[in-house]
Parts: structure tokens; sequence; C-alpha cells
């Protein structure tokens, strides 16, 4: 294949002696050994073959000595026998310089400043550099200087942090005709000095009432504004007490401890911590343990508001962190909030956090943080160093379902209800108890009491579901059963998180129903009894209820002689005697 016109073709200098071109061969032609391209280079205003050898790697150069010409028209002739390409750069030399690189590269430093020296090969050429400077952070910034001296130039960075780490190099180009920047210098790795420690430690405490007076746990930690600024660093932790100006007492810890703990007595106390490397101290950094007053000698002091006790409010967490808020209170300067990561530890690794008096709430997060752990936070507002307790929360990064089932302690049974009574103490679980739910059922079919929900399990079978959403009670009467019939049944506690699977039951029995038997003594049996007794005495109830009516006609007083009128027999009066005779009617009397 014929040759690819050479590319990216351009020529430049690094000292105003030898002239150097470079372009790219472009693709393979596929042609080899006497065959292969030939590059020539010719200047078209000298009309001469430029004196210099090709050679092609990653890409191809070639490089001569030049006198005082200053303007070329450079073509680079590629070619081969199947054809030739050519490409051409017009160029005044003095807006092409290449600074060599700065070499022998030192420092001077201070605290917050690097001057920067090296020498350089372009004597004659006026040049312009720049200074990278890259933080321990990655951060790089940029510094220009043009600098220069007899044998040497520099640079001065500032606005720097004592005792840190940078590292710097730097290149140049020319000043008059910049072309490009030439190559940058080795790196080197400078340190500033050590300074005072800038900004206040963190500190934060723990008080333990004890007898005739307090334990005093001090917690300090470097704050995002705190700079140690040395080698090394320790600290100093001093207190004495506020009303009397007592001797102050003080203790100095090396690097590796952030607490300690002291005794204090009842008395209000001043406490400041402060770091020290080689050069200095840093500010103090105070807290104020107020005087213990009456039996409430406790570092949950009460604030102002006079409320000694407060009730401790249930939070929600998220799948950050656990949202705190809180009521402002404008005479604060700052807010605190403490915690721990690991409530379970005795002594647990107290931790805290700072706030600015317009702020109200915050998501703590930590990657201590695990679900179904119940983490306590206790809100402060601080005054001139003088902290009150505000707040009381508690609550769970998520909540799981509780690690027990509550224990039934008692069954009252009826023919139609049972009555369960259960223990359970809602401390220590993996969630806040909402309440209890009750589960029952038959244990030969599925359950369908009056005034139950519907719960099925994973094996189809349904259970009747009561819900008590109070966590206080412990007692639930189910109603409605049938008498003298098994059933199955638990109780079950539930938190945010749910509830366990159902795995075990407890089965009771119901009695049979009394009052169904005195029911059928009285509808059936008794009025058999009174039925058979009647029966057996009818004869004599009858004669006693209804006695036979005797016929006239049987009667001794129709023994005498038969006077019959028609059919029937007839008693003369003549034939007695009577005692006495009543006669109703005039017309009666007259028929006798």
């Amino acid at each position: 294949e014929p040759p690819d016109t050479p590319n990216d073709f351009s020529c430049q200098t690094q000292d105003m002696r030898i002239v150097t071109c470079t372009w790219s061969e472009g693709g393979d032609t596929y042609l080899y050994g006497r065959h292969s391209p030939k590059y020539t280079l010719s200047d078209e205003f000298s009309k001469k073959m430029v004196p210099c050898t090709v050679s092609c790697s990653e890409q191809c150069s070639c490089s001569w000595e030049i006198g005082q010409q200053r303007i070329y028209n450079i073509t680079v002739t590629v070619e081969n026998p199947l054809g030739k390409k050519t490409a051409t750069d017009v160029f005044d030399l003095t807006h092409r310089i290449y600074p060599v690189a700065p070499f022998q590269l030192w420092e001077e430093c201070t605290d917050t400043e690097i001057t920067l020296y090296w020498k350089y090969q372009n004597k004659g050429i006026e040049l312009f550099c720049q200074t990278e400077v890259r933080q321990p952070d990655g951060k790089v910034e940029l510094r220009n200087s043009s600098g220069m001296h007899l044998n040497y130039a520099s640079i001065t960075v500032g606005g720097l942090q004592p005792y840190t780490e940078y590292t710097a190099r730097v290149h140049c180009g020319a000043a008059k005709h910049f072309w490009r920047w030439g190559e940058w210098s080795e790196a080197r790795t400078i340190r500033t000095q050590e300074s005072t420690p800038s900004g206040k430690l963190d500190i934060w405490r723990d008080i333990t009432p004890v007898l005739g007076g307090r334990n005093v746990t001090l917690f300090w930690k470097q704050a995002p504004s705190f700079r140690a600024n040395g080698r090394s660093i320790s600290y100093e932790v001093t207190w004495e007490k506020v009303e009397d100006g007592s001797k102050p007492e003080s203790v100095s810890f090396s690097s590796v401890y952030n607490s300690t703990r002291i005794s204090i007595d009842n008395h209000s106390y001043r406490i400041s911590i402060m770091a020290k490397n080689n050069v200095n101290y840093s500010l103090p950094s105070v807290l104020i343990i107020p005087r213990a007053t009456g039996n409430h000698r406790k570092t949950l002091f009460c604030s102002f508001l006079g409320t000694e006790e407060l009730k401790e409010e249930q939070v929600n967490g998220t799948d950050d962190g656990i949202f705190i808020s809180w009521k402002p209170r404008h005479i604060y300067d700052s807010y605190i909030i403490d915690w721990c990561n690991f409530p379970m530890l005795q002594p647990c690794d107290l931790q805290w956090k700072r706030f600015g008096p317009n702020t109200s709430s915050a998501l703590i997060s930590s990657a201590a943080f695990v679900p179904g752990v119940r983490y306590n936070f206790h809100i402060y507002g601080s005054l001139a160093n003088r902290p009150s307790l505000l707040e009381k929360k508690t609550g769970y990064l998520r909540e799981l379902p509780p690690l027990r089932d509550p224990t039934v302690e008692r069954v009252e049974l009826t023919f139609n209800a049972v009555a369960l009574t259960w223990d359970y103490h809602i401390a220590n679980e993996s969630g806040f108890v909402r309440g209890y739910h009750v589960y029952v059922s038959p244990v030969q079919e599925d359950c369908s009491l009056k005034g139950s929900k519907k719960h099925v399990l994973p094996d189809g079978s349904v259970l009747c579901k009561y819900t008590i959403e109070n966590p206080e009670e412990k007692r639930y009467t189910v109603k409605h059963l049938l008498p003298n019939t098994k059933y199955k049944l638990v109780v079950k506690a539930y938190t945010g998180g749910g509830e366990t699977p159902i795995i075990n039951f407890r089965y009771i029995d119901t009695p049979f129903n009394s009052n169904m038997l005195y029911l059928l003594v009285l509808l059936v049996i008794v009025p058999s009894l009174v039925a058979a007794i009647c029966h057996w005495k009818m004869k004599w109830v009858k004669e006693c209820c209804c006695p036979v009516i005797p016929s006239p006609n049987k009667s001794k007083a129709l023994s005498f002689k038969e006077f019959k009128i028609g059919s029937e027999k007839v008693l003369k009066i003549s034939d007695c005697i009577p005692d006495t005779l009543a006669v109703d009617t005039k017309a009666e009397a007259q028929k006798l």
C-alpha cells in the first residue's frame, strides 16, 4: 500500500541550538526491506535537505543543529514504490521553545511557607515557570512564578498547614512566545515545620455519684477544626474548684489516651483539657461541673426548668441512622447529644456530638448501630460551658420481632370462654413492644369466632386473632367458644418489627355446659316424673278432683213403691215426711 500522510508533524527546540521534528508514521504499508517507507526532511527556504537521521519507535523524530536561521519551512516526505506523501511545518524557532526540565531542586520552609529553588539550562531564554503543589488529600494547586536569577530560579508557596507533607515539582515555558510547557522536574516531598496546635479539643464527661462526692470520667477527641501541627502530641487535664480558688490539680497523658477518670467532691469544678506538641499548648477546652445539691447529686442534673425526672421519648430509626429532634431553647449557645455505641458494655463507649444554637434535630449515625439494639440518647443544652440535661430519647436503628414469647401463667375455663393471664418483661427487647396477639382455634377445624380476625398460617390453617394494643394489659378473655371442645391457643408479643412465627401451641378442653343439663332436667325429667305420679294416682286424684255424680235412680229415696210418670220414677211427697218444704212459685205448687 502507499504510505499514509505523516500525522501531527511539528518542530521545536529546547535550547535554540538543536531543532527536533516529530510525527506519527501512519498505518502499515506491508512493504519491507528496500521497499519499506523512506523519510526525508527538507527546508523550502534554504532549498536544502535537512541533515538528520530519522528514527521511529512510538513516533518518528529527527534532530539537527541549526545556525543563525530562525524561520523554517520544513517538509517531511515519506515514499515507497507505490507512492509518496508529504507534511509541512512553517515556524519561527523563537516561537517553538520547549524548555528542558528544571534540575537540582532544593527548598527552604517555615510552618506555613515553602520556598522552592531549582537550576535550569536555558540560559539566555526568558522563562515562565509553574509549580505544582500536591496536598496530602490529593488536591493539586498550581502556582506561577517568573522569579529567575542568574544561576537559579525560585518560587514561594504560602498558606500551607504546619507539619504537613507536600509534594512539589516544576516545569517552565518561554515567557515571550509561549509554545508549550516543558517537561516536569523530579518531584520533591517537603514537610512544613511544627507550630502551636490550632483549634480546641472537643471534650465531654460522664458523672457517677459516689459516697462523699462524684467520679467524673472525662473524654476528649480532636474536633474537625483542631490540628496537632506537630510530630508528637500529648494532653494535659486540669481541674480546680470554682468557688474557693484552691490549687489546681493536673495530669498529663500521651497521644494514645482519650479519656481519664477523676474523683471530686460535691463542689462546683472547672475542668480544662489542652493539647501540647513540641512548640506549645493549644487553647484550653473548658467544662463546668456544677455543685451537687440535695439528694440529686448526679451528672444528669436538672435544668432551670426544675424537672428532675424526664420522661424517655421513643424515636424512630432510618436506613441511615436514628433521627433525634428536640425543643429549641434560645438561652443556650450549643447543644450536645450523647449515647453509647455498645449499650451492653460496662462502662460503655460514650459518644457525643455537638450542634449549634440554631439546630433542633439531627440524624445520629454510626457504623456500630445494628438492628434490634436499643440506644439511649441524652440531649443537653450548654451555656458558658455549663451543660444541662433537657430531654431523653430512646430508639432502634430498626426494630426486630421479640426475642421470646409471653409466659401464660393462668388459664380460667368456662364452657364457652377462656381467660388468659400472662407475664412479660418488656425491657431489653429487640423493639418497642406495642401489644399482644392472642391466637385461638379448634384443633380439628378452622376458627371463625365472633369478634375475631382471621389469621392464615403458612400451612393454610385459619386461626382467630385478637389484638391487645396496650403492652401493660396482660389479661384477655376469649368468648364464644363451644363447650366440650379441644382448642389450641398461643399468646405472642409484637413490636414495630412484627412478631416471631407461631410454632408452639397450648391446648385446652372446654367443659360440658352444666346450664344445658339443668334445662334438660327442667324441661324433660320433671314433667315425665309428674306424669308418672299422676298416672299412678289417677283414681285417687280423680276421686279428689273430679268425684262421680250419683244417679238419682240409685237413691234410697226411690226405694219405695214405684210410681212412674212416663219412664221416670217419681217420689210422692206423701211417701216421706220432709223436714222443710219450700215452694218457689204458686204455679209450681198448684202443679204438685
